[in-house]
């Protein structure tokens, strides 16, 4: 299933289908979704927002996991490292990842209305920049693309 974060869809489905192959993944590669990391995992997928780390943090100490921020802030960066969840620099935020086991490398679409994050193909976008890199002599390691804007229900509403 493709998710679409700016439009109408079963979100229900969108987050069980994303859920059922993160557990997949980590079973093959031996790595442990233990309960903190599940449920980090849960709350990043429970809407397609980008959320702080101290948010994540408050949900956690709120159902009894915690209250120290190196809870919150392992159970992301091991999300991050497994491909489970993407950080978004502009933000400073987290947000999981829609296509988990997918060898991509997305733009991300952010609203600035309403926080929504998209993941949108970024192929084209990464050979552009590699490609102009190259021309002056420069190797990309690693790069993020980030875009703001608004949403059509934000669009709309404004």
């Amino acid at each position: 299933m493709d998710p679409q974060p700016f439009h109408d869809h079963d979100h229900h489905l969108c987050s069980d289908a994303v859920m059922s192959q993160a557990e997949a993944m980590l079973a093959a590669s031996g790595a442990r979704l233990t309960p903190v990391r599940r449920r980090v995992l849960e709350i990043l997928l429970e809407q397609h927002r980008a959320m702080g780390a101290y948010d994540v943090l408050q949900r956690l100490a709120a159902e009894g996991f915690g209250n120290q921020p190196p809870v919150a802030y392992r159970a992301l960066d091991f999300l991050v490292e497994q491909g489970l969840a993407h950080r978004i620099q502009r933000l400073n935020a987290f947000t999981a990842c829609m296509h988990p086991g997918e060898a991509h490398a997305p733009a991300f679409l952010i609203c600035r209305g309403c926080n929504t994050v998209a993941e949108a193909p970024a192929a084209p976008v990464r050979a552009a920049l590699e490609s102009a890199a190259a021309d002056l002599g420069f190797t990309v390691e690693r790069a993020s693309v980030e875009a703001l804007g608004l949403c059509p229900a934000c669009r709309e509403a404004s």
